[in-house]
């Protein structure tokens, strides 16, 4: 029997889109990223962040970075809170999708950071707080799964 599973490994190159909207809560997911990614030896130089306005353009800059071919992985942040209107389901439903079509698309990680929460509270116990740190959590799975790929990608050759 044979296993495969990636490893967390620094020299890997991550793109980091990280949305404003909601920013009080993404700076906070960007400061556990970039400490998760740190504490795996990911040099500073290895690690490109780009702003977008709200977590509804993410999946456009995602699918921009990933066909440039210069990152390995790609992390997603943003953070939406439920409202009082369905603005909410779209926004959050059409920034899954999108990434995800281009992470089949481009064959290439994208580690899932975006928060869906009902309260700002719960989002903020999701990025530092009680809940930990979901943006340290998608760096790691970044890193996890371009490792993993690059396993794979290697023995197909």
């Amino acid at each position: 029997m044979q296993t495969i599973q990636g490893q967390y490994r620094s020299g890997y190159r991550i793109a980091i889109a990280a949305a404003r909207w909601n920013q009080l809560v993404t700076d906070r997911l960007l400061a556990g990223a970039l400490d998760a990614l740190q504490r795996q030896g990911v040099a500073a130089d290895h690690i490109t962040i780009v702003w977008c306005p709200g977590s509804f353009e993410l999946p456009l800059v995602v699918r921009t970075l990933a066909e440039r071919r210069e990152f390995d992985a790609i992390i997603v942040l943003g953070c939406v809170i439920r409202g009082e209107t369905a603005h909410f389901d779209f926004v959050a439903t059409q920034a899954a999708s999108g990434i995800l079509q281009t992470m089949l698309a481009e064959g290439i990680p994208c580690a899932f950071g975006v928060l869906t929460t009902d309260t700002l509270d719960q989002a903020l116990d999701r990025a530092g707080g009680k809940a930990g740190n979901k943006g340290a959590e998608a760096a790691l799975v970044a890193l996890e799964m371009a490792d993993l790929l690059d396993q794979l990608r290697r023995r197909g050759q």
